[in-house]
């Protein structure tokens, strides 16, 4: 899937994975429907019993809103000098909370998630692309952004050292973002538990660890007022009752939390093992999605995609593929016969 941005008056597009349909120009729809590891979604979703009528019948109650947020406070450990935001998606709030500041510059470690950079640019921010945390410190930034665990290549810090850099930004007048889209599979390694001292703003996406990306769901977790901002720009009933409903029960599910990281664990080392025979080196990922190098990339891109399989390139680095996890026997086996083909 492509999405348009404008950056400073110039139309650019950003690739994302997601949508196969949109690959059909160039590879022949298969006979027996694509396989899509083009994105880090969990491919064994949360199993939602069916939602309550009401919650599609009526507006969502501001008890619907807070049963939700109570269940993301329990779940992702917020302290309770934290406040939390729900919205439609992290992605709405990736695009509105560069617009909470007057315009200034921010660093964004990279090569990471497409959509960080235009939303701070498109608020007016002069965005500056480096490639470590060292290199953000040494920058004169006020803000920074830092997706962790970082996409696509897996990279971490030390909860310590994003601690010292928001309280650093926060001292030359700005905030660390810290996108944890996929912190969900690492929760020893989550800044979440600290959210509510000044300086920090923590995003968490719903939809992809529990597999229900189209329920459209997403937090920030930061101070009450950064918080009370936000919610002041997304507006009333942002968040639908069904998607309320959705995440309230899942988040609550913590049985089914565990399980689902050990065997998610499990797959991504299963997944390693497939693809280091197909001759990649795995140089990078996490439980939701495997980095593979090689330099017969662009073969193997095209191969998987004449066999119905769709994995996601990167303009910037060609001998970089990523893999998201089969979520079936058949689709593991699918995989493997057309890497090897």
């Amino acid at each position: 899937m492509d999405t348009l941005v404008t950056d400073l008056g110039h139309t650019k597009t950003i690739q994302h994975g997601g949508d196969p349909k949109a690959v059909e120009a160039r590879f022949p729809a298969p006979k027996d429907g694509w396989l899509d590891l083009s994105t880090g979604i969990n491919p064994v979703p949360y199993p939602l019993p069916p939602v309550p009528g009401k919650m599609f019948a009526r507006l969502p109650l501001q008890a619907d809103l807070q049963a939700l947020l109570d269940a993301a406070r329990r779940a992702y450990g917020v302290p309770d000098r934290a406040a939390i935001v729900a919205s439609p998606g992290t992605q709405a709030l990736i695009q509105m909370v560069p617009t909470l500041f007057a315009p200034s510059s921010v660093s964004i470690m990279g090569p990471t998630y497409g959509e960080h950079a235009p939303a701070w640019s498109v608020a007016g921010h002069r965005v500056e692309d480096v490639r470590s945390i060292c290199a953000q410190a040494a920058q004169p930034a006020p803000f920074g952004v830092v997706v962790h665990p970082n996409n696509p290549d897996g990279r971490t810090q030390t909860v310590e050292g994003l601690l010292a850099f928001s309280e650093e930004l926060h001292d030359r007048g700005g905030v660390l973002v810290v996108d944890e889209a996929f912190a969900d599979v690492t929760p020893e390694l989550s800044v979440t538990p600290h959210a509510g001292s000044d300086g920090l703003v923590v995003l968490r996406s719903f939809g992809k660890f529990f597999g229900l990306a189209g329920v459209r769901l997403g937090f920030a977790v930061t101070t009450p007022d950064i918080a009370q901002r936000l919610s002041a720009k997304l507006g009333p009933w942002a968040v639908s009752g069904p998607a309320l409903w959705a995440g309230t029960h899942a988040l609550d599910d913590r049985d089914w939390t565990e399980a689902a990281r050990v065997r998610l664990k499990s797959d991504a080392r299963r997944l390693d093992d497939i693809l280091q025979r197909a001759g990649f080196k795995i140089v990078g990922g996490t439980d939701l999605f495997r980095l593979g190098e090689s330099d017969d990339a662009p073969a193997v891109f095209e191969k998987l995609g004449q066999a119905g399989i769709l994995v996601r390139p990167f303009d910037y680095q060609p001998r970089w593929l990523r893999f998201g996890l089969p979520g079936t026997q058949a689709d593991w086996a699918r995989l493997e016969a057309a890497l090897n083909a």
